[in-house]
């Protein structure tokens, strides 16, 4: 699989917005199993928000790579 050469950072962008998407499906998804079962809505939207807070954190990676 090659590169845009445009695009070095492409797939660090991709993966920003998976992890982001992804833990904020799990989080609210956690909360409302919660109101069901308290274990298991904790087991989901802990990692949940887990991986939107990764994704948060590479944005402000990728904004201080140098194009």
């Amino acid at each position: 699989m090659t590169q845009d050469p445009a695009k070095p950072h492409a797939a660090l962008e991709k993966w920003t917005w998976i992890l982001i998407y992804v833990g904020l499906f799990l989080l609210i998804l956690g909360i409302a199993t919660g109101r069901a079962n308290e274990a298991v809505g904790w087991s989901v939207a802990v990692p949940g928000a887990a991986l939107a807070a990764v994704g948060i954190v590479l944005i402000y990676v990728r904004s201080k790579l140098k194009p």
